[in-house]
């Protein structure tokens, strides 16, 4: 067989080969491997001017190049991109020369990116293309997982800011308020713990039905937001009952006068369906500073006894447990805030 008809075979079954004669002078080249360097004719060159011997390193000419029959070669072209490929020799008889078979070996990704090679390109029982597969199979059930994980960790968010969540009135819940308490406790910063009662509410119920009463806790929710800064924690912990946590705030006087603005907005009528819904709020504080060894359960209290002193003035207005203690009146009112 010709070099002709041999170079022609080889387009089909390898088309990453080199032919070349007893010179080492390059005869053909495959398709896919002139493909690597376009406007760049490899044929008439010599193989060690175009291929740079990685491995094995002694190899320095033509004629060793000859002796690694069956031995795997490394090689790099010599300009860039230099890919790197892998490659095995085979003498033709009577010593006319050699064809190498090249191949890409784990570079086939870069090759892929850096020459837009197709699965035309290689032969069809190339490995390459099942790996080429397998590596878009990879990539797409990795983005698919990161795609799924990314709506799992969304839901699991959006599941765990429900779970926290009043969902009438977009405030915490008791759950995420002993939650943020406990850290409180925890920590060293100061806080202050108001308990605020709705009076009236139940009057609003009664009178123009449900839909009136989420009305007016929906106002006051966004009320108390609007009183507050963004680090303080406003929840909802009962039907009519709010607990607001001022981080960092113990001074009584700014205390006092947030309660008065939250009096005085809450007093004022709410219009709902041409009806009027009239309620006000009782307030009790407790600081954290007053306790030695604070306990949640302990300051929920104080604010309570202070919100029933509040309660047991004349509702609408505002009670510091810090009078009570210096009244020595702590512990002495019993019962539940009512109406």
């Amino acid at each position: 067989m010709d070099t002709g008809d041999l170079g022609a075979l080889l387009e089909t079954l390898c088309p990453m080969f080199v032919l070349v004669d007893e010179t080492g002078r390059i005869l053909r080249v495959g398709p896919t491997l002139q493909k690597l360097r376009p406007d760049q004719q490899m044929a008439g060159k010599s193989f060690v001017d175009v291929f740079k011997l990685v491995r094995p390193r002694a190899v320095k000419s033509v004629s060793a190049l000859m002796s690694l029959a069956g031995a795997k070669l490394h090689l790099k072209l010599h300009d860039t991109p230099s890919t790197a490929l892998k490659g095995l020799i085979a003498p033709l008889p009577q010593g006319k020369g050699a064809v190498i078979n090249l191949s890409f070996g784990i570079s086939i990704l870069d090759a892929v990116r850096d020459y837009a090679l197709t699965s035309a390109d290689f032969s069809g029982t190339d490995l390459a293309i099942e790996l080429l597969y397998l590596v878009e199979a990879k990539s797409a059930a990795m983005e698919a997982s990161r795609s799924l994980n990314l709506r799992l960790q969304g839901a699991m968010l959006a599941a765990e800011e429900q779970a926290l969540t009043d969902m009438l009135t977009g405030l915490k819940n008791r759950r995420a308020m002993d939650v943020f308490l406990g850290h409180l406790i925890s920590g060293s910063t100061p806080f202050a713990l108001m308990h605020l009662d709705l009076d009236y509410f139940k009057s609003v119920n009664d009178r123009f039905g449900h839909a009136a009463g989420d009305y007016v806790l929906q106002q006051a929710a966004q009320i108390m937001i609007e009183e507050t800064r963004s680090d303080d924690t406003v929840a909802r912990i009962g039907g009519d009952e709010f607990v607001i946590i001022f981080r960092g705030l113990i001074d009584e006087k700014v205390l006092s006068a947030v309660a008065g603005r939250l009096i005085e907005r809450l007093k004022k009528p709410m219009e709902f369906e041409s009806n009027t819904c009239r309620i006000s709020a009782s307030i009790g504080t407790a600081l954290s500073t007053q306790f030695v060894s604070l306990k949640a359960a302990e300051i929920l209290h104080a604010a309570d006894l202070a919100l029933y002193e509040a309660k047991r003035k004349g509702r609408s207005r505002h009670a510091l447990y810090s009078a009570l203690a210096e009244l020595g009146q702590e512990g002495t009112t019993t019962g539940t805030p009512s109406e």
